[in-house]
């Protein structure tokens, strides 16, 4: 999803302060995920999760399962039906093996990632930033995002505390993700 927080990646990871054990460190990112296998051959149809489908067209191998844990497949080739892209996996040979992978994520490691423009980002960079307000005054970090269709929501924690965020132009005047720091504009209703 494209808008002030560039394209969209969900991080599903848990918080790690709940578990009292570390977060797994995130490498991959998702660029569709498997419904249904199509056809008796071993084609998968996938919904396409990234704004840059054309990525298809270079990518030789694709990673089916979470942000942090994958199994490599070759993608043999693709092709579009309808909105979604039919993927041909090597070693998926049937459609009893096609209908194992259902619901899984097909991804790209995070260094295959395509460049973004100058102020996008994914979403996934935003986990961890400083929120702060206008004048410098601390507000918490970002816990997570919320796609809510309209706009994208960020979660920002302090103390046990949540405020939301929506990610308009209004409220989110910069972002910088080297120096980890988002500057927002709280307008009334927010707190």
């Amino acid at each position: 999803m494209t808008g002030p927080s560039g394209p969209s990646q969900k991080n599903t990871g848990g918080d790690s302060r709940s578990s009292g054990m570390r977060q797994p460190e995130l490498r991959y990112l998702a660029i569709g995920r498997i419904i249904r296998a199509h056809g008796l051959r071993g084609e998968v149809s996938a919904a396409v999760l990234t704004d840059f489908p054309e990525r298809f067209e270079t990518t030789e191998w694709v990673y089916l399962g979470n942000e942090f844990e994958a199994t490599p497949y070759r993608l043999q080739s693709f092709r579009w039906h309808k909105q979604n892209v039919l993927l041909t996996l090597e070693g998926v040979t049937n459609r009893t093996q096609a209908e194992l992978l259902r619901g899984q994520l097909v991804q790209v490691p995070l260094e295959e990632a395509v460049l973004l423009p100058d102020g996008s980002y994914y979403l996934y960079q935003l986990i961890g930033l400083k929120v702060q307000d206008t004048s410098g005054k601390f507000l918490g970090t970002v816990k997570g995002v919320l796609e809510t269709g309209a706009n994208d929501v960020y979660v920002v924690e302090r103390e046990g505390q949540e405020l939301l965020l929506p990610a308009i132009p209004d409220v989110v005047k910069s972002v910088d993700i080297a120096a980890g720091i988002m500057v927002v504009h709280l307008i009334d209703g927010l707190i």
